[in-house]
């Protein structure tokens, strides 16, 4: 689906969300109030200006201070791969954008992502999985690092990477294997209205980040909760140095 296609079916009475050198923002009605939606168009990479202007549009909703749900929708490219925007700080933008989200989900504002194109690297991490839960459309392809990058970083031979990704889903790239892992909750139906199933999601939205849990359960992620709990209780621990 298009973002327009996108939009039409979240409000079909019509909406406030416009889409500005790929970045989106804005609000339309939903269950009696309001929806707010940023996100990025177009395949875009997420600079600096970028992050600013998204973390800007989720204060923002939070000033007004009504508990408006916010939905981030994605089809980016990944972070900005430029001198200027490194030597700027650009990891520092994203880690800024990813915590207003974080700030919107502990002050009551429930925080929906939806993968409907291609995402990569710290734009996905900064947008997409800083929120409460990760929804997908069919056709997206979200990744963390694709594997030519991993097998440059690695030194790996990319047809061993490719061999690896088909058994290990928390390695690989691709829709289907983030929801293996957990890190996408669910794919959507988009030959239905997209509000009440966004209405649904939001909904049963769990009270913790519980994609460690469905990434076990699903056979994507074995170890990972008990890798989690385990991070909790060392980190709760008093430090036996003191």
């Amino acid at each position: 689906m298009t973002l327009a296609e996108i939009l039409s079916s979240l409000f079909p009475e019509g909406h406030a969300v416009t889409a500005a050198d790929g970045l989106v923002s804005g609000e339309g009605p939903f269950r009696g109030g309001r929806l707010a939606v940023i996100g990025i168009d177009g395949d875009t990479p997420l600079g600096v200006e970028g992050a600013c202007r998204l973390a800007g549009h989720v204060l923002a909703v939070m000033r007004r201070g009504e508990r408006t749900p916010i939905l981030v929708a994605i089809d980016s490219d990944s972070q900005r791969m430029s001198r200027r925007d490194e030597l700027l700080g650009l990891n520092e933008y994203l880690a800024h954008l990813a915590k207003t989200l974080l700030l919107a989900d502990a002050k009551g504002h429930p925080t929906v992502g939806l993968i409907y194109g291609h995402s990569a690297a710290g734009a996905f991490i900064a947008t997409a999985l800083a929120t409460r839960v990760l929804v997908g459309l069919p056709g997206a392809n979200p990744s963390v690092m694709d594997l030519p990058s991993v097998a440059r970083v690695t030194k790996l031979p990319l047809d061993r990477l490719e061999a690896m990704a088909k058994d290990t889903p928390v390695f690989a790239p691709g829709l289907d294997n983030m929801v293996k892992t957990g890190a996408v909750q669910g794919v959507l139906d988009p030959r239905a209205a997209l509000g009440p199933q966004i209405a649904a999601v939001i909904d049963a939205l769990p009270e913790r980040d519980a994609r460690d849990r469905a990434g076990r359960e699903r056979g994507g992620r074995p170890t990972a909760e008990g890798i989690a709990a385990q991070v909790v209780r060392e980190a709760t621990q008093p430090d036996a140095r003191a």
